[in-house]
Parts: structure tokens; C-alpha cells; sequence
């Protein structure tokens, strides 16, 4: 299992902005689409965004047209791009494989809170 690490994290303001990266050791996900994840307080973990290989992308409806997903695979990176973040994308955020654990331990993830 290859272990993933998140970065990026950070307390913002509603309305402003935050990359998160996810990077890992070697090339076994080149050819993998990857997710990021989030997990509120109480809440079952959701899928916000996933990306293929060859680049195309989707997001869940709350997020459409404010996160935007990218990766390097040169880098062993993926990223998230997220904008006029809400109270609401408080969470704890994390990447993996889509699906999960193909070959991925789940990393510690970055936490994002937005507070005024």
C-alpha cells in the first residue's frame, strides 16, 4: 500500500481561497483516476472531485464551478484548487484513489475550516 500525503490546509475566510496537494511515492497511480475526499464532523466521507489520467474531471454539485482538480503526474501530485470556499466545506480533506485503496492507504489529510 502506498501511503498518500495532503498538504494545504488552513483556517480561511468564507469566500476565500486554498490548494491542497496530495503526492506520493513512485508512478503506480499515473494511470489511476484520483479523488479528493472530505469528511465533516459527523458526516460519512463524500467524494468532492475525481480526475482521470488522460485529465477529464467532474465535482460534486456543491462545488461545481468553485474547486478545480488538476495533476502532475511527473510530480506524483494531484491538486485541488478550491475557491470562494463556504462555512459548509469545512472538513477534514483527503485524496485517494477512485476507488478507494486500489493499492492506497488513506494519509492523514489536511484539515479546512472556514470561519469568519
Amino acid at each position: 500500500q502506498v501511503q498518500l500525503v495532503e498538504s494545504g490546509g488552513g483556517l480561511v475566510q468564507p469566500g476565500g481561497s486554498l490548494t491542497l496537494s496530495c503526492t506520493w511515492s513512485g508512478s503506480i497511480f499515473r494511470f489511476r483516476p484520483m479523488g479528493w475526499y472530505r469528511q465533516a464532523p459527523g458526516k460519512q466521507r463524500e467524494l468532492v472531485a475525481h480526475i482521470v489520467s488522460g485529465g477529464a474531471t467532474d465535482y460534486r454539485d456543491s462545488v461545481k464551478g468553485r474547486f478545480s482538480i488538476s495533476r502532475d503526474n511527473a510530480k506524483n501530485t494531484v491538486y485541488l484548487q478550491m475557491n470562494n470556499l463556504k462555512p459548509d466545506d469545512t472538513a477534514l480533506y483527503s485524496c485517494n484513489t477512485l476507488p478507494p485503496g486500489q493499492g492506497s492507504s488513506w494519509g492523514q489529510g489536511t484539515q479546512v475550516t472556514v470561519s469568519s
